[in-house]
């Protein structure tokens, strides 16, 4: 969970920790990924930030991420939400969720008075533990304690035992996200591997429809995410040209903003191209390729001019945003209509 006096162990950590320190949003994650009956009981109401760090002694350079208590009005029932945040695999998972687990219940169990304690109807509070995972390798970490236990399979159900949920971004269907459309999926699609930035920029038009569903909050939770953790990936230029339009940026600005970073990223792949035949470092089966990507850019531009049309932005606009000449925006604006 954040500690606010130390420093976070990764800008990637610290950008899941603050979206997932609102509640609707930790809720929204719940109920959209976990399969389970429990998930349908909690209301935002019921959750409580744990406002406190747990610091484990024999991992003293981690801490856990993301605590929450649960009280639900169904039957008072109290337990907690563990999560941990991972980008890397970590075989030693399921030990450390159990020390984070022991050090909660040690907290419950040392804030109940001896009488409560004493009582023989008295519980320790369920822990749920959940790993969020963005690595680009599958998770092999065991999923349950058992399986790092050695000669577990000898002693059956007289061990300790317990099963993680695993979030694993990189595995979900990319097309299934795209339809939840609320604010964790599209975090999900927008922090999945890719190649290019280009690949980013794809994605986040795509949810553009989807983004439609999100309050005000939620959408300004989604544009700082990608500002705080998306924008190291781009290049010196569509940073500075981001960090210019983020910061006062509406809604309906951001697909004049994704079209502006399309065409930038579209002309520094051209003149890195052009740049390199020029030198001759391009190989001859090389030279087809820049063909082909002259071709793919004009196409590119030709569909964002369709777009703009469409938004009825006027042909100076259109030629400058995309460098199309009046002629080739006259003949698609004859096609069009």
């Amino acid at each position: 969970m954040i500690d606010s006096s130390k420093p976070p162990h990764h800008s990637h950590d610290k950008g899941y920790k603050t979206l997932l320190s609102n509640k609707k949003t930790f809720l929204t994650l719940l109920k959209s990924f976990v399969r389970a009956d429990w998930t349908a009981i909690i209301q935002e109401d019921d959750l409580t930030r744990v406002e406190k760090s747990y610091i484990l002694q024999d991992f003293s350079e981690k801490e856990a991420d993301v605590v929450y208590q649960v009280k639900t009005t169904t039957g008072n029932i109290v337990f907690y939400c563990l999560l941990e945040l991972q980008s890397s695999v970590d075989f030693l998972m399921p030990f450390r969720l159990l020390l984070y687990m022991t050090e909660i219940w040690r907290d419950s169990f040392n804030n109940t008075s001896i009488s409560q304690r004493e009582q023989s109807n008295y519980r320790l509070p369920v822990i749920i533990p959940i790993v969020l995972y963005n690595g680009a390798n599958n998770w092999t970490a065991a999923k349950q304690f058992k399986e790092i236990l050695a000669g577990q399979e000898l002693f059956d159900h007289n061990i300790l035992n317990f099963e993680y949920i695993l979030f694993d971004i990189n595995r979900y269907d990319e097309e299934d996200l795209y339809k939840m459309a609320n604010l964790m999926s599209s975090v999900f699609v927008l922090d999945r591997t890719a190649k290019q930035p280009m690949e980013l920029m794809n994605r986040l038009r795509n949810l553009m429809s989807g983004m439609k569903n999100l309050d005000q909050d939620e959408t300004r939770q989604l544009l700082v995410w990608f500002k705080h953790i998306l924008r190291p990936r781009l290049s010196p230029k569509l940073q500075e040209q981001l960090d210019e339009i983020m910061d006062e940026i509406k809604f309906e600005e951001l697909g004049t903003m994704i079209t502006n970073i399309e065409i930038t990223l579209q002309e520094d792949r051209r003149l890195a191209l052009l740049e390199g035949e020029l030198k001759g470092e391009l190989k001859g089966e090389l030279k087809g390729e820049l063909k082909g990507e002259v071709a793919g850019i004009l196409k590119g531009k030709l569909e964002i001019a369709h777009k703009l049309i469409l938004r009825g932005y006027t042909p100076d606009l259109i030629a400058e945003l995309t460098d199309l000449s009046r002629a080739e925006i006259n003949k698609l604006i004859g096609v069009i209509h």
